[in-house]
């Protein structure tokens, strides 16, 4: 049979033959040649950028005067710069996305050179940025950029011009690793993930001020009793990432354990900063609120603390205890003392999932409730059914990656974004965190720079093109950002229909009055 003909026409010559092994042949081979196609509810595309085919890691989106800036952390690698016409390593790239339809591509800063074949070193993966006007020491004529350079360094750069950004300092070098840090910019305090030398772990806290980003200072190192130097025993879990609520707050969330083992930290941020320092189990513990050790097949990923949630379900009740002696003095509570059963505190703990094709422990989403710090409780999980998509036969990874990090009003405690993979990003409505809810969710078309992900070794390796939406992030204008971990680049996307109807699109209109 001809193989010119088209496909339909193969199939009808084989039905006319009651072939019916080279029918399902060509059936499987239709299959496997159809792309996988955009799919999506209550969520669209507004804009996106293939960001030169780069596999990307976090998006930060950060206003700069008028224009609105998106700065992409990427894994290691090497593609064309069109820009200089040079073959440059993956590290970061900066593209303006003030007209969200039009995003355009200003700069890429090359980050550290993937060692071999290794996909997990080189690249630059985090980013983080901060006004000068903001941060307490700095030029406040400035906007700074604190990012990763592959797994031995932390950087700042001056991005006042986000199209010709130029580096300051290396903040700390000669690390073993590096991975998702945090920067308040109200006070310029760097909570690092570095692999400090003689540590335990590949990777725990250097907290760092960088209230001067030209001139950091640095003020502790930090980590799980156990992964200091000189401890022995079994070391604890690595640290994933940490999230702080800076000073107003006086809290740091720590998510340990990528995909299993995972520990979830409460820590006084106060004396976290001011405590003892010597890295001893006692002063370890010392800022320590809680500790939840989660079951083995379980990481924390990200710890995003969901605070002040009003719950009119409880709103009625009339605990018999005060708040202090309910261990909820950080939380409300009435004028008899009582704690205020309808204002409520509560983490997300994300999972990541490393395996492809559904070859591990699946990560998910747990809700803990922290209204009574120092016992929290797991009171849900959410995840993706898999048999609304057979993701697990689409190839690359399956399962929760990471929330959004933004805690703009138009979405906080109503709605979180979470990065799953060849799942896309889902819309969770939290407004009750006892029962999570998908309202919205979007998965990018494949494209011809989309990656394969293979399982297996020799000629037992099978490989897929899968989407693989890596990290999510909205600004303060209620846009979503995903970018793709395969190669398939940035997609800005807003909700639609019911699910924005739960968004609060009057907090901006409010900010944007003042």
């Amino acid at each position: 049979m001809s193989q010119d003909l088209p496909l339909f026409a193969r199939l009808a010559a084989l039905l006319r033959r009651s072939s019916l092994a080279g029918l399902f042949v060509l059936l499987a081979i239709a299959a496997v040649a159809q792309p996988q196609k955009e799919e999506k509810s209550n969520m669209q595309v507004v804009g996106y950028n293939d960001l030169q085919a780069r596999s990307s890691y976090q998006p930060t989106i950060h206003q700069q005067g008028q224009r609105w800036i998106a700065y992409i952390g990427h894994h290691g690698g090497s593609q064309l710069n069109p820009l200089t016409g040079k073959q440059e390593d993956n590290g970061t790239s900066l593209i303006d996305v003030t007209d969200p339809g039009h995003p355009r591509y200003l700069a890429h800063i090359p980050g550290e050179p993937r060692k071999g074949d290794n996909a997990e070193t080189g690249g630059a993966q985090m980013a983080r940025v901060c006004d000068g006007s903001s941060l307490p020491h700095a030029d406040k004529s400035k906007v700074y950029l604190l990012r990763t350079f592959g797994g031995s360094q932390h950087e700042t750069w001056d991005v006042t011009d986000p199209a010709k950004p130029s580096r300051l300092t290396v903040v700390v070098s000669g690390l073993v690793d590096t991975h998702k840090s945090w920067w308040e910019c109200d006070t310029g305090i760097a909570y690092l993930v570095s692999g400090a030398p003689g540590w335990r772990v590949r990777r725990m806290t250097q907290i760092y001020d960088l209230s001067d980003p030209a001139h950091p200072v640095f003020i502790r190192n930090f980590g799980l009793p156990g992964q200091q130097p000189d401890s022995t025993g079994p070391a604890p879990t690595e640290l994933h990432g940490p999230m702080s609520t800076g000073p107003s707050g006086n809290r740091v969330y720590f998510g340990y354990g990528t995909n299993g083992n995972g520990i979830v930290q409460i820590v006084d941020r106060n004396k976290l900063l001011n405590g003892p320092k010597e890295p001893t189990d006692a002063n370890l513990l010392y800022p320590q609120i809680a500790r939840v050790d989660l079951p083995p097949d379980a990481g924390s990923h990200s710890a995003y603390p969901l605070l002040g949630m009003d719950l009119p379900e409880f709103a009625k009740q009339k605990p018999r205890v005060s708040a202090v002696a309910a261990g909820m003095e950080h939380g409300e509570a009435d004028s008899t003392g009582k704690p205020n059963q309808s204002h409520r505190d509560f983490l997300l703990s994300v999972g990541e999932t490393t395996g492809n094709e559904c070859l591990e422990n699946r990560q998910m989403v747990r809700v803990l409730d922290i209204t009574n710090e120092t016992h929290p409780l797991g009171v849900a999980t959410w995840t993706v059914p898999e048999a609304s998509g057979n993701f697990c036969d689409r190839g690359g990874r399956f399962g929760t990656h990471s929330s959004n990090e933004n805690f703009t009003p138009i979405y906080y405690r109503r709605i979180v974004f979470i990065a799953h993979f060849n799942a896309g990003v889902r819309a969770l409505d939290i407004r009750d965190p006892f029962h999570p809810k998908e309202i919205a969710y979007y998965i990018p078309a494949i494209t011809d720079k989309t990656d394969k992900r293979c399982v297996g070794t020799g000629a037992e390796q099978h490989c897929k093109v899968a989407i693989q939406t890596n990290n999510v992030d909205v600004d303060d204008r209620g846009y979503i950002y995903i970018v793709d971990r395969a190669n398939t680049g940035m997609h800005i996307l807003e909700l639609t229909g019911a699910a924005r109807q739960i968004a609060n699109f009057e907090s901006k209109r409010v900010s944007e009055k003042r």
